[in-house]
């Protein structure tokens, strides 16, 4: 699922008209960056939820064929958050592993990898984590020594063992039975499910990124990601290289 419903109110008055999501980066809209890095990665059915001018991200994107993928759009007269937005586009999931992807950030990670780690360790979520020295800024993660994460923005266990500071890149994949008591149509945000998975002991793991990544939130930050397509730091090619592979079977 590609989260691409939010207003992108600090990009105005670049979002007054195009959602955050279609803005171009090296001439190619940031969530056709992530479209093709899950093609490159075997997944071929993606659910992207649409709020803030959402029929402009339809018609970009249509059925997904060009891209090699089904696209199926979630709907969201009001904007729900991203609890509220992956519990509405819940029945997609047949019940499956979901892996969560913001529409307006670029990355490059390896996600068979990432799904390999998520089986191996029979994780409930497990969430992409980044060494950042504004870890606290962004929202701070403490990861104890066997990658179990314990606390969320101080929420989770009270635990005084040694932690290491992370950074959640928005990057994640949860089993839906953590949506169960996420209610449905009110807005809510996917970190309160996790500190109670947390609290109640259930192995929800951070898996460090150690690839480039850029939240295009600010202006900032999107002429930085610009420089850093010119620079060669992610390239669009690398993504079409590889032939596809099913995951998350």
């Amino acid at each position: 699922m590609i989260l691409a419903a939010g207003l992108g109110t600090r990009l105005r008055p670049l979002t007054d008209t195009i959602p955050k999501p279609l803005l171009p980066v090296g001439g190619v809209p940031i969530i056709v960056w992530n479209l093709l890095l899950l093609n490159r990665h075997g997944f071929r059915q993606v659910v992207i939820n649409l709020h803030h001018l959402g029929p402009m991200i339809e018609q970009a994107l249509g059925t997904g064929s060009k891209f090699g993928i089904r696209i199926i759009y979630s709907h969201e007269p009001i904007i729900l958050g991203t609890g509220g937005g992956i519990k509405q586009a819940e029945s997609h999931f047949s019940g499956e592993p979901v892996l969560i992807l913001n529409g307006d950030t670029l990355v490059e990670l390896d996600l068979e990898a990432l799904c390999d780690f998520h089986r191996s360790h029979h994780a409930a979520a497990t969430l992409v984590l980044r060494e950042d020295p504004d870890a606290a800024r962004w929202g701070l993660v403490e990861v104890g020594d066997k990658g179990q994460i314990l606390r969320i923005t101080g929420q989770g266990l009270v635990d005084s063992v040694p932690v290491t500071p992370r950074m959640f890149a928005g990057i994640h994949i949860l089993h839906p039975r953590l949506l169960q008591k996420v209610p449905k149509g009110v807005a809510s945000s996917i970190i309160d499910p996790y500190v109670k998975a947390i609290e109640r002991g259930e192995p929800v793991l951070g898996y460090d990124l150690q690839g480039y990544w850029s939240d295009i939130g600010t202006a900032e930050r999107y002429a930085q990601a610009e420089r850093d397509v010119r620079a060669g730091l992610i390239r669009l090619e690398d993504r079409q290289s590889l032939e596809p592979r099913v995951l998350l079977e």
